[in-house]
């Protein structure tokens, strides 16, 4: 059985690739994963294809076993992988609650590692990876530091990953896109300072990241950004010092 797996799946970017790939067709069911188990279902509903809905919460280590425990069972093909699930906090390191920053680290960081190398034994030659970081993982942002510092994990992850993996042909992308469209504001502004940031400008569909995101992983890029603000952000990041990069950054967040 041809599968594709999703995390993150209930709203935003995630929900966008389980309707992309259940329209591309190749797979015969899609496991979608996410703690909220009305909107899988829902989602399970609106989609022309078979969903397995996964109302597993990531933050917690036997949710990975579960995963685990059901790859062993049935054995697919995984021919997609979109590790979506994430989140982020808007403000300085004593705005957040110890509590907040560590559940930043354990979905963005260990979660995404744990799926990824839960997955990996079953994708094969031809089978597509797709792990989710974003623009902030070019430099440091103050104010929303941990969030960014996640994201530049999962970008040297996954171009460490494209190159170990070359061998068995499996196609891997780091889906690098600026602002989306989605509930991750509301869930970032919701602390201490969560006005620290205000600014939320060229802010892009999640459909449109995730159609870009799969041509882009197509066309063989080992890096995605999904517009051309985040294109000139990524270059800008490789020609100017970090200080400058911040300094810009706090003017416009």
């Amino acid at each position: 059985m041809k599968i594709a797996i999703i995390t993150g799946a209930s709203s935003g970017l995630g929900k966008a690739f389980a309707e992309k790939i259940a329209k591309t067709g190749g797979v015969d069911e899609l496991w979608v994963i996410a703690r909220r188990v009305e909107r899988l279902n829902t989602l399970a509903n609106e989609l022309k294809i078979a969903v397995r809905p996964l109302a597993l919460d990531l933050g917690n280590t036997k949710s990975i076993e579960e995963i685990e425990r059901l790859l062993n069972e049935e054995k697919p093909d995984v021919r997609y992988l979109v590790n979506a699930a994430g989140f982020g906090k808007f403000g300085n390191y004593n705005d957040l609650t110890r509590e907040e920053s560590r559940g930043i680290l354990d979905i963005n960081v260990r979660a995404l590692m744990d799926v990824t190398l839960a997955v990996l034994p079953y994708m094969s030659r031809g089978s597509r990876l797709f792990e989710i970081a974003s623009s902030s993982a070019f430099q440091p942002l103050p104010g929303f530091n941990i969030y960014a510092a996640t994201k530049a994990f999962v970008l040297s992850y996954t171009r460490s990953l494209r190159w170990e993996l070359r061998g068995r042909g499996i196609h891997v992308t780091a889906v690098c896109p600026g602002w989306i469209k989605t509930e991750f504001m509301k869930v970032a502004v919701d602390t201490r300072n969560g006005i620290l940031v205000k600014n939320f400008w060229a802010a892009l569909q999640p459909s449109f990241v995730a159609g870009c995101a799969m041509l882009g992983n197509k066309l063989g890029f080992a890096v995605v950004t999904c517009g051309p603000h985040t294109f000139i952000h990524r270059l800008a990041a490789k020609i100017l010092p970090s200080w400058l990069i911040m300094g810009i950054w706090r003017l416009i967040r």
